[in-house]
């Protein structure tokens, strides 16, 4: 978290009014002393999930736009105000390309994670799609307007998952996703759900609910109209 910290206070302190940082569990102390970054610490009694966490934070948001940003993102200017600069009038949510750690491509945008899809993406010769069907949490930078209208995240889902589950609904809401190409941002990421039983149990317990909610099924068939509108009359 700190290394995170004093890029926000490196690159964005004349973008950001504060920062709400959630202790979901005991760690290290962070240092605040020496930044000059509005902070408002949010101690759990225990530990939430992911979309729990985000929106107590939300009910502290009085700006127009509220930023979910992992502590493992990395950035090497002002890549929120970037972002602003080019929000569209109906974006709900926005983002950089992200950059994974040893890699020299982009991360490829992001189908929905049907079973299909999961199969489909691990054969020889899959291609990804042309447009991101969701966008990934460890960088959000959403318009509150639209994040209040759908009701933030779903808490039903613990860990993983629930972007989908949010993008879903805020397309079908009359939202827009943007995925802003010229605009990046560094992921240190840490495949948890690879490494240790409990969180690969978290994200298939989060796939099936996804799979089984209305949103998932809805959010679809409105992509199915979108890529093939002549084969929906």
């Amino acid at each position: 978290m700190q290394p995170l910290l004093k890029q926000l206070q490196q690159w964005c302190a004349g973008t950001v009014s504060q920062v709400l940082l959630t202790v979901n569990k005991p760690e290290a102390a962070i240092d605040t002393g020496a930044l000059s970054l509005p902070i408002k610490l949010i101690h759990n009694v225990q530990p939430r999930g992911f979309g729990a966490n985000h929106n107590a934070a939300f009910k502290h948001c009085h700006t127009p736009w509220f930023l979910v940003l992992n502590p493992d993102i990395r950035m090497e200017r002002d890549s929120i105000a970037d972002l602003l600069h080019v929000a569209g009038p109906r974006t709900g949510l926005l983002a950089p390309r992200i950059q994974e750690p040893g890699k020299s491509a982009l991360e490829p945008y992001r189908e929905l994670p049907t079973p299909a899809e999961l199969l489909r993406r691990r054969l020889p010769g899959h291609r990804p799609p042309t447009q991101p069907a969701w966008i990934a949490g460890m960088f959000m930078l959403l318009r509150a307007e639209a994040f209040a209208a759908v009701k933030g995240f779903d808490e039903r889902f613990f860990m993983y998952c629930e972007d989908v589950d949010l993008c879903a609904r805020l397309r079908l809401a009359g939202w827009s996703l943007q995925l802003e190409e010229s605009v990046t941002a560094r992921h240190d990421a840490q495949r948890a759900s690879q490494a240790s039983l409990q969180p690969l149990l978290w994200h298939l317990a989060s796939l099936g609910r996804l799979w089984t909610s209305p949103a998932f099924s809805a959010y679809r068939r409105l992509l199915r109209e979108e890529r093939f509108p002549d084969a929906m009359r």
